[in-house]
């Protein structure tokens, strides 16, 4: 079923994203994971592509497998990354043929190694003629993604939210946003972007922080910062990883309470393939709903 047919119809939306393993223990032990999150009926779960597409073949065994065996609605993400049209369509044609329904179109971070990156030869420069591609010859449901502290590469927020426009004026059906820690930049992004006219939902992404030195590499990489007060408190406990954990995942439970309450349309997990914490904070959110649904 397509995610935003979905959307429609369940608020708020649970959903879960996992990245492929290197080996194949990695990948029985995800499957695994990942058939244990089944009974909290999540609404879909995504697979990334991995740096560079360097998992391709990975993510669309496993989104298949997601569907057809474990049955659970599922999106491969794909990136323009060191990919032509044809590479692209053969792949689409691929996932077509397995079921799948739907795709998170983005361009992709730059191969490990190089600096920044390069349009493929008769590939895309931007994730905007990703999505066009797709909607002009495939009928997948389509999600791209979003950055409510702005794009690292992009020189401000406003150009950030026009490159964010031409997506959805593209063929984009939803947007899933980089993860964050301060609620304010959801909220102040969720503004910006209906006054732009953008009127798809933006579902928040949430990771739970269960590792101080690992959130801090994550941060630096995607350009999400950690409010200052609750750094403090990590560094503060960071040699007791179970106490981390905790923070982590109470400091994401109230994220996602203060979310749902004030109207976002649900929550996409990061799970880092991990899915206790996850499960945790998702124990509660439930029963915040039913609470409120009575």
């Amino acid at each position: 079923m397509k995610i935003k047919a979905i959307l429609e119809k369940v608020c708020p939306s649970f959903s879960f994203e996992f990245f492929p393993p290197k080996d194949d223990e990695g990948f029985d032990k995800l499957f695994t994971t990942i058939t244990q999150l089944k009974p909290c009926q999540p609404t879909y779960v995504s697979v990334t592509f991995g740096a560079g597409g360097s998992t391709r073949t990975k993510t669309i065994d496993l989104v298949g497998r997601i569907k057809s065996e474990i049955g659970l609605e599922s999106m491969a993400h794909l990136t323009c990354v060191g990919s032509d049209r044809e590479y692209i369509a053969a792949i689409l044609d691929t996932l077509q043929a397995q079921g799948i329904q739907n795709i998170l179109a983005l361009r992709g971070d730059p191969p490990q190694g190089q600096e920044e990156f390069e349009k493929p030869e008769n590939g895309f420069a931007y994730a905007n003629e990703l999505v066009a591609f797709i909607r002009a010859n495939y009928d997948f449901c389509i999600g791209v993604a979003g950055h409510p502290e702005g794009h690292m590469e992009c020189p401000d927020k406003k150009a950030d939210l026009d490159h964010l426009k031409r997506k959805v004026d593209a063929g984009a059906d939803f947007i899933v946003t980089q993860l964050f820690f301060d609620n304010r930049f959801y909220f102040d992004f969720i503004g910006r972007a209906q006054n732009l006219g953008i009127q798809v939902p933006i579902i928040p992404g949430i990771m739970p922080i269960l590792n101080v030195k690992q959130i801090q590499r994550f941060t630096k990489m995607c350009g999400s910062t950690i409010p200052a007060s609750l750094m403090e408190r990590l560094e503060a406990v960071q040699d007791d990883p179970e106490t981390v954990r905790q923070l982590g995942i109470d400091h994401a439970t109230e994220q996602c309470e203060d979310l749902l309450q004030e109207g976002a349309p649900g929550i996409h997990f990061y799970t880092l393939n991990r899915s206790n914490a996850t499960l945790k904070i998702l124990e509660s959110l439930k029963k915040l709903t039913d609470q409120t649904g009575d």
